[in-house]
């Protein structure tokens, strides 16, 4: 008699029509909070602060995420070679399996892999050597996350569709495991090697990936006319990302954003990477993208780059959830000055427009 095929839960849930939350913005959070160097974003912090990657994972569960996803985002060779640290590429990688998966099998939530962008991809015309390169730094980490059980791999943030069909095909045809698969959409309004997002994701989809879609670079704002175009066309699961921040149809990606009340030293010039404080989505404008991609039929959310706990509470919440952090959602109705309980004093009620 043969062994039935062990169950993928998350294949279950998409097939059951479940929606799914995954939190990301790992890289941004730690930075902010002084555990990772903005510029290169490498994550060493996952050698270094362990205890803090973890505690990030754990606040992203009670704050909704479905899916705890491995801190390996930028922890390929390329990124570890640009910072000396290349000899660390392995421990790296099997220390951040290792937490994921330890607050993912404590908290019951969904397990998976990272791989990302290259930098290395130089499109259509590349040589051989180059694709292979990538080849090789995508087998080693998939490999990894394989071995550490995880549920499904995320590979996401590719700028041109080739190098996003390769990393799939790896993952699905050289690991046997499902994929996530998310691409950016520049400024013009396409991949970098000149596809539209609906020539995109159908390329995947027709490739076999189990989810596609878009995260990172462009906010609620500017990602949801992507997500238009392509809903009545995509029958894939569909993934949907943004960035917290207010891009617009002139500034459509956050590298892109202005702000001309920023001192002269500013790092960069600009609002990115480290100063794009005065640009942040409130947790209602996460919500009310939330609502709306739903209504088109999104079933895989999260936020990239930026997110905060906060913001994956209001997504949770969106989609009618109420996860642990719920219990701590806003309640003015006791606020000294602008509630309404019986037991707030008037001399504070009545003096709230002067304050």
């Amino acid at each position: 008699m043969e062994c039935a095929q062990p169950r993928n839960r998350f294949l279950e849930r998409l097939h059951r029509g479940e929606s799914i939350v995954c939190a990301e913005g790992y890289v941004f959070e730690l930075e902010r909070r002084g555990y990772l160097q903005a510029g290169p974003f490498v994550p060493l912090c996952v050698l270094e602060h362990p205890q803090v990657v973890r505690q990030l994972h754990l606040d992203f569960v009670h704050a909704g995420s479905d899916v705890v996803e491995a801190l390996t985002y930028y922890g390929h060779r390329e990124k570890l070679r640009l910072v000396g640290k290349e000899d660390a590429l392995e421990q790296l990688n099997l220390a951040a399996l290792r937490i994921a998966k330890e607050v993912a099998d404590e908290t019951g939530t969904l397990f998976a892999g990272n791989i990302c962008n290259s930098n290395l991809w130089e499109g259509k015309d590349q040589s051989a050597e180059v694709t292979e390169s990538v080849r090789e730094m995508f087998v080693e980490q998939i490999k990894w996350a394989k071995q550490a059980g995880v549920d499904f791999v995320i590979a996401e943030t590719f700028g041109f569709l080739g190098e996003a069909l390769l990393a799939n095909r790896i993952i699905k045809e050289e690991f046997d495991l499902p994929s996530v698969v998310t691409i950016v959409i520049h400024q013009d309004g396409k991949t970098r090697d000149g596809y539209s997002a609906v020539e995109a994701l159908l390329a995947l989809e027709n490739a076999g990936a189990d989810v596609v879609g878009f995260n990172c670079y462009r906010g609620p704002a500017t990602m949801l006319p992507l997500i238009e175009s392509v809903a009545k066309v995509i029958k894939t699961p569909l993934a949907a990302l943004p960035v917290p921040y207010r891009t617009t149809e002139q500034e459509p990606t956050f590298f892109c954003l202005k702000d001309d009340q920023l001192p002269k030293g500013t790092v960069n010039g600009r609002p990115f990477p480290v100063a794009l404080d005065g640009k942040l989505c409130t947790r209602f404008e996460i919500a009310e993208f939330t609502e709306r991609c739903k209504e088109l039929g999104v079933r895989y959310f999260g936020v990239c780059c930026g997110a905060g706990p906060h913001h994956i509470r209001s997504m949770a919440e969106a989609l009618g959830r109420q996860p642990p952090a719920s219990r701590f959602s806003p309640d003015i109705s006791k606020h000294f000055a602008f509630g309404t309980n019986a037991v707030l004093k008037a001399v504070n009620l009545d003096h709230k427009d002067k304050l």
